[in-house]
């Protein structure tokens, strides 16, 4: 049997109107990989902070290589070798990889020994990094390897990851799993945090499932297929996506010859962008992300003006339009950061719901604002959803990811889009919840309305797509339909082989 690394018993952490954790017991072995498994809202958050110091139980006991474990703070737990890579970077763009490495230290070295150091390490474990490079200028798999490594050079005995595939390549996602059995075999344990089963099974050795803040199983991954994790998370049958026969229809958007500068330094250019999409129509757009994907949704939604002709809805250029003025003609878009610029932290889910549901949902007449028709609102989002929280009178930041990220794509989906663009609609979500979103999306394309889904799953835009093009380097392929695509296709599309090379592989494929 695997020695014992760190025995979690009874932990019990309780917030106004909810308990976050209930009695939670289970053991993680030297050099395992276990996988901590939920839905959304379960507790998983929650679990990890406490074994990180961030959150202190309110009963419940820790053991880390049989001695009593309590960090008061993330540094205590640090000192006693637990590190943790979390689901949203905490990085500064226009600084070095050094010296984003050095603010992660209780004491850094001098920085010429400290990038030494980080050469080291990064080439030892397969993630190599160049010290003086500027954060801003990394993709987002290479920020990644900045948290890991900056977690490795602390020589962790634990090792938490919390949804760290989310923003990878396939390519990229291999290298991490290389890298976390090489870790795995040299003693650390690794807490494995993800909603991508088929990668559970890949990696982890075994998994506690969560629901409702209690422990309901363990399984081990590589005998349990994901359909069946999936629903020991949910307790039930997991329901696939289904769409019905509909009819589409006419062009409901259109850009032509778009080209916008990035707001952002760090950002990317639209270059020459042109698309339509048309009612009752899916049209999804892969890309690894930083190729400009968030320029693209800012451009749709608004929040990026271009040339007025550049954007037409319905045959009216609407390039020059606002996000409020665009949703009066019903273009409603969901942006990728939920916590910040899709919802703002501080405020309830009321006035969330009516940040984006005023105009569409008559929520305000005349300068003045209807709360009570904003918490009817609120609370249709929340039942519809099944958006885990205690009321509508809760912050946003209070509620965990995948939570918010339902609430802030039924927000949308409930005002009756005409065209309705979202990027990354899944991100972080549980699978019983992803198959939630993806349903409503597909629904809604059913009913008429046109959907730009922009997601690096390229699963899901397989799933629920019509068509599909890729966007590289600010540049948006010809769209191809969706069915039939294979996954070598795809790669060239999204590595900017958008014609001949791609004809290519159609005309062997047939040969064959």
């Amino acid at each position: 049997m695997t020695e014992t690394l760190l025995k979690i018993e009874r932990l019990t952490k309780a917030y106004p109107g909810v308990v976050a954790n209930d009695n939670v017991s289970f053991d993680i072995g030297v050099g395992e990989v276990h996988a901590l498994l939920g839905e959304n809202g379960a507790g998983k958050s929650t679990l990890v902070k406490m074994i990180y110091g961030l959150v202190k139980p309110d009963s419940g006991t820790m053991t880390l290589r049989g001695t009593p474990f309590a960090p008061a703070e993330p540094r205590a737990a640090r000192a006693d070798g637990i590190a943790m890579v979390f689901q949203h970077f905490s990085l500064f763009e226009a600084l070095t990889v050094a010296e984003n490495v050095a603010l992660g230290m209780e004491d850094p070295p001098q920085m010429r020994d400290l990038a030494r150091r980080i050469t080291e390490v990064s080439e030892a474990y397969g993630l190599p990094l160049d010290p003086s490079r500027i954060v801003g200028d990394l993709s987002a798999g290479e920020r990644q390897r900045v948290e890991i490594i900056r977690c490795l050079l602390q020589d962790p005995k634990l090792l938490i990851m919390d949804e760290p595939t989310s923003v990878l390549t396939p390519q990229e996602v291999e290298i991490l799993f290389q890298t976390l059995r090489k870790l795995s075999s040299e003693g650390t344990a690794i807490l494995y945090i993800s909603h991508k089963l088929e990668e559970i099974r890949a990696l982890c050795d075994n998994a506690t499932i969560l629901r409702l803040g209690k422990n309901v199983g363990t399984c081990v991954p590589r005998d349990t297929t994901a359909k069946e994790m999936a629903e020991l998370m949910v307790g039930g049958t997991l329901q696939i996506p289904t769409r019905k026969p509909g009819e589409v229809g006419e062009i409901a958007m259109e850009i032509s010859g778009l080209s916008v500068p990035s707001p952002s330094e760090f950002g990317t250019s639209l270059k020459d962008v042109s698309i339509q999409v048309r009612a009752g129509e899916i049209l999804g757009v892969g890309g690894v992300a930083g190729n400009g994907q968030d320029e693209l949704l800012g451009v749709l939604s608004g929040e990026i003006l271009s040339a007025p002709d550049a954007v037409q809805l319905h045959g009216q250029p609407v390039g020059r339009l606002g996000p409020v003025a665009r949703r009066r003609l019903g273009l409603l878009a969901a942006p990728e950061e939920r916590l910040g610029h899709a919802a703002a932290p501080n405020m309830s889910l009321t006035e969330n719901a009516l940040l984006t549901g005023a105009v569409r949902e008559g929520l305000e007449r005349n300068g003045f604002l209807s709360w009570p028709k904003a918490k009817t609102f609120a609370e249709r989002i929340i039942e519809t959803f099944d958006v885990r929280t205690p009321g509508p009178e809760n912050a946003a930041r209070s509620l965990s990811g995948g939570n918010l990220q339902k609430f802030v794509i039924g927000r949308e989906v409930l005002q009756r889009p005409e065209v309705l663009v979202v990027n990354q609609p899944t991100w972080g979500v549980d699978a019983s919840a992803a198959a939630a979103i993806r349903q409503a999306l597909l629904d809604l394309a059913q009913k008429g309305t046109a959907v730009i889904c922009i997601s690096q799953d390229l699963d899901e835009l397989m799933e629920i797509s019509d068509n599909f093009a890729a966007l590289t380097e600010g540049r948006l392929s010809p769209p191809r339909a969706a069915a039939g695509l294979t996954v070598e296709q795809i790669g060239l599309m999204l590595g900017g082989a958008h014609g001949m090379e791609v004809a290519h592989i159609d005309t062997a494929e047939a040969r064959t």
